[in-house]
C-alpha cells in the first residue's frame, strides 16, 4: 500500500510485511461491558501525518476511523492508542485520533529530553498518560537510560507511567534500569518470553520475580501472535489458537490479577508470517483470563483504574 504526501513524498510500505486482517470475524466470546483495548495503534494516513525519518520500518495507513470501527465490532468500548515508533516521537496522530474518539480513547505518547511543560500539558489534556519507553533494538535507536530518567521524572507528578517494551533475554541487564523508575511501570506482551521453553523455567520465572518483587509493575498480557511457535492453528475444531501462550498468560492474570491488561495491538505492525484476525485474538481471552471476574479486571477494572481515575 502505497500513500502519497501533497509535496510528491512517497511513503511505501516495507516489503513483506503484511496488512491488517481486513474482514476481521466477531468473536465468540463477548467481553463485558465497558471494555477497554488497552493496547493499539494508528498509523499515519501519512499524507496527513508523515513518517519518522529515523523509522525503522513503513507500515500500511492505518487510520483512527478504522481503529474505531474495529473497536465496535469487536465489541469494546474503549481504546488506549500507543504511539508506534514508525512516527517517532512525532505524536499528532496518536493524539488527532484521542482528539476524535469522544472521551473513549487515552493515549500513551513517545517524547524526547527537549520536550516542553506545554507540550506535555497539551497531551495530557488531550488524553495521554504515560510515556513509552522501547528497548527492541531491531526497532530503535538507543536512547541513554539518564535521558530516560529525566523523562520519566517530568511526567511522574502528572500521574503518568512508563510503558516498557524489551525482549526476556534483555531484562537481566535492564533490571536495575526499570525498577528506578518513579512511576507505575507497564510492560507490553509479559515481556516477549520465548514461550517454546518452560513457563516455569528460569527466563520466565525472572519476569514473574520482576512483577512479584516490584507492585508498581503491571504487565499487558496480549500478542499471543508474535510469541506463539504454534500459530493460529486451533485444537480440537475449537477457536483457542495461540495455545502455546496460554500458560504463559494465564499465569500472568491469575498470579497479578490488579495488574494485568490486555489488547489487540491493531493494526499488528511488522509481522510477516501471517495477520491475525482481531476477532480470534478476543476468543484468546477466556482461555487466559477463566471467570468473569478476572475477565472484568483485565478488560474493565484495571485500565479504568490506570487510565480513567476520574471516573471511578
Amino acid at each position: 500500500m502505497t500513500t502519497t504526501k501533497k509535496s510528491a513524498m512517497e511513503f511505501i510500505k516495507t516489503p513483506g510485511w503484511l496488512d491488517w486482517y481486513a474482514n476481521p470475524s466477531r468473536p465468540a466470546f463477548e467481553v463485558p461491558p465497558g471494555a477497554v483495548d488497552a493496547h493499539c495503534h494508528v498509523f499515519g494516513p501519512g499524507a496527513k501525518f508523515p513518517y519518522a525519518p529515523e523509522r525503522k520500518y513503513t507500515p500500511c495507513d492505518a487510520s483512527k476511523e478504522q481503529l474505531f470501527a474495529l473497536r465496535d465490532r469487536l465489541g469494546f468500548a474503549r481504546n488506549v492508542v500507543v504511539q508506534a515508533t514508525c512516527h517517532g516521537a512525532d505524536n499528532r496522530a496518536m493524539v488527532d485520533a484521542l482528539m476524535h474518539s469522544g472521551g473513549n480513547a487515552r493515549g500513551v505518547a513517545t517524547v524526547r529530553r527537549d520536550v516542553t511543560d506545554r507540550e506535555l500539558r497539551d497531551m495530557h489534556a488531550a488524553g495521554v498518560r504515560g510515556v513509552r519507553f522501547n528497548f527492541v533494538r531491531r526497532l530503535v535507536d538507543f536512547t541513554p537510560k539518564k535521558e530516560l530518567l529525566e523523562i520519566a521524572a517530568r511526567v511522574a507528578p502528572m500521574g503518568w507511567h512508563v510503558v516498557i517494551y524489551f525482549e526476556a533475554v534483555d531484562l537481566p541487564e535492564l533490571w536495575d534500569f526499570f525498577t528506578a523508575l518513579p512511576t507505575t511501570v507497564v510492560v507490553d506482551h509479559m515481556g516477549r518470553p520465548d514461550v517454546s521453553l518452560p513457563v516455569d523455567g528460569p527466563q520466565f520465572e525472572l519476569f514473574v520475580k520482576f512483577m512479584r518483587e516490584h507492585a508498581n509493575v503491571w504487565s499487558k498480557v496480549s500478542c499471543p501472535e508474535r510469541l506463539s511457535m504454534t500459530g493460529p492453528k486451533a485444537l480440537n475444531g475449537e477457536r483457542n489458537a495461540y495455545h502455546d501462550v496460554v500458560p504463559f498468560a494465564s499465569r500472568i492474570v491469575e498470579a497479578f490479577p490488579d495488574r494485568i491488561l490486555w489488547g489487540t495491538d491493531w493494526p499488528h505492525p511488522n509481522l510477516k508470517d501471517h495477520m491475525p484476525d482481531d476477532g480470534l485474538l478476543v476468543d484468546f481471552i477466556p482461555h487466559i483470563a477463566t471467570t468473569p471476574a478476572l475477565q472484568k479486571k483485565l478488560l474493565v477494572d484495571n485500565p479504568m483504574r490506570l487510565y480513567w481515575p476520574e471516573q471511578g
